[in-house]
């Protein structure tokens, strides 16, 4: 296998060939690459117009029965 140069950050603003560059870089070595921004990011929530008590009803909905009743 030939020897590659490292992944380094740029010294200055990237330009869209090198941006490519290094992310076919990046899913050669780490596989499927994530994406920029996960919804933890944007402070989003798993359902768009569920109120955090509908969130909470359904999490405890959704315990399995090993763990027992959740109260």
């Amino acid at each position: 296998m030939p020897e590659r140069e490292p992944l380094k950050p740029p010294d200055g603003p990237e330009t869209a060939a090198e941006r490519a560059r290094r992310r076919r870089r990046l899913a050669e070595v780490f596989g499927e690459v994530l994406p920029e921004q996960t919804g933890d990011d944007r402070g989003g929530q798993d359902r768009p117009g569920e109120d955090d008590r509908a969130a909470d009803e359904r999490l405890r909905r959704d315990v399995p029965p090993h763990h027992g009743p959740v109260g």
